[in-house]
């Protein structure tokens, strides 16, 4: 197939696959001014599809840096009310919400970290009613890539622009499996993950425990924990695939109980920087110490968040998935988490513990599920990570071995 025709079918693939879009259902598209074809074909494939109306959110990374660097703290630290308005209609809409990531992982880079973080923070809080949404599954979302010369050259920087971007493109295509027929694909490949997690749901492990050169963490999970894996179901009954690669199985670790610590594998994009060489020091739960090689005061800003200072994610990719056999770092945690086993800082999904969709906050906190308006995963796994599970009555089951399953 040329590059157009995996194009077309890659849209087709993100409204169908991605977040099944049904009829009559509204749909947000957030996607950058420099995608402007594969958000075009979105558009087009979401009308085929039946949607009701397609509402374009354009991004761009220039204009975003100018706003930080120069809003007055009036508009860095409050949304205006119809930004607001919008976020809860989306979230009562029950709009299928569609994120296109080409971001250079450096787009902030430079830019005082504290403005980043009180933009960050203004953006959560105004969008709480879509986060709320998003975590507990009330409409469907999904997450793509689309390659971008400044996230290219950062990924291929020995290739020219030209040639860097349309290897990055390939690689897109590659791991979202846009073949002749991508959904078909996906059907096969999310059957493989729903096995994985079936197993892990029937084990009910106690703990799982994380042992490599560089890291001994012991991670407590909740009682009635649940696993998850490849395609999800939202409130309405509609199956739709959060991440586009996907390789993972993942649950929410009990926050009251991780203990140990933990070094990062990957570098982190975050907040228009990458941070490198992170390490984490857990104790009851709690994030005790945490340094980074590059991007010590970004890490310092994300743990200030409110639950930022604990996991709300628990999540299993063997080593031997593709995107990690290709031995490329994306920069970007999309592609990256899914070479590796990671974690995640801040928010968990509640349909990760029974009940948890029904229970308020204050709940979710009691039953060890971390509550937080943050999500940031980051990279564990290696080729040299061991993982136990440990059950109630003391019995030890390998899980991981030499960083894939055992």
């Amino acid at each position: 197939m040329d590059f157009d025709e995996r194009l077309e079918k890659y849209a087709e693939l993100i409204v169908k696959t991605g977040v099944n879009v049904q009829k009559g259902q509204p749909v947000i598209l957030y996607i950058s001014v420099d995608q402007a074809k594969l958000a075009r074909l979105i558009v087009a494939k979401a009308y085929e599809t039946g949607a009701g109306r397609v509402f374009v959110k354009w991004r761009d990374d220039f204009i975003n840096r100018k706003f930080i660097e120069n809003a007055s703290d009036e508009f860095l630290n409050d949304m205006p009310d119809w930004e607001k308005a919008e976020g809860k209609w989306i979230a009562d809409e029950k709009a299928a919400r569609i994120s296109v990531i080409s971001s250079d992982p450096n787009a902030l880079s430079g830019v005082d970290t504290k403005r980043v973080a009180a933009w960050n923070k203004t953006c959560d809080d105004a969008l709480e009613p879509v986060m709320d949404a998003t975590i507990n599954h009330k409409l469907a979302w999904t997450v793509v890539g689309a390659a971008s010369p400044a996230w290219a050259k950062q990924v291929f920087p020995e290739l020219d622009e030209k040639a860097a971007t349309e290897r990055l493109w390939k690689k897109i295509f590659d791991t979202a499996r846009v073949t002749e027929d991508p959904v078909k694909e996906w059907e096969r490949h999310a059957e493989k993950l729903h096995e994985k997690a079936a197993w892990l749901n029937e084990e009910q492990f106690k703990e799982l425990h994380y042992t490599s050169p560089v890291t001994d963490l012991t991670i407590g999970l909740p009682k009635n924990h649940y696993w998850a894996g490849g395609s999800k179901e939202n409130s309405l009954g509609i199956k739709f695939m959060a991440n586009m690669p996907t390789e993972e199985v993942f649950t929410a670790p009990d926050n009251r109980r991780i203990n140990g610590y933990v070094t990062a594998t990957k570098p982190l994009s975050y907040a228009g920087n990458i941070l490198e060489g992170m390490r984490f020091s857990f104790k009851d739960g709690k994030v005790v110490e945490a340094t980074a090689e590059k991007g010590q005061d970004v890490l310092d800003e994300l743990l200030k968040n409110a639950g930022a200072d604990s996991l709300g994610e628990v999540s299993l990719v063997p080593d031997e998935s593709p995107i990690s056999q290709s031995g490329i770092i994306f920069y970007n945690t999309l592609y990256d988490e899914n070479a590796s086993d990671h974690l995640a800082l801040g928010a968990a999904y509640p349909f990760n513990v029974q009940g948890g969709r029904e229970m308020s906050n204050e709940e979710l906190l009691e039953h060890g599920v971390n509550v937080s308006k943050t999500h940031v995963d980051f990279m564990v796994g290696s080729s040299e990570m061991n993982i136990d599970g440990i059950k109630e009555d003391g019995t030890v089951v390998p899980v991981f071995r030499n960083g894939n399953w055992a």
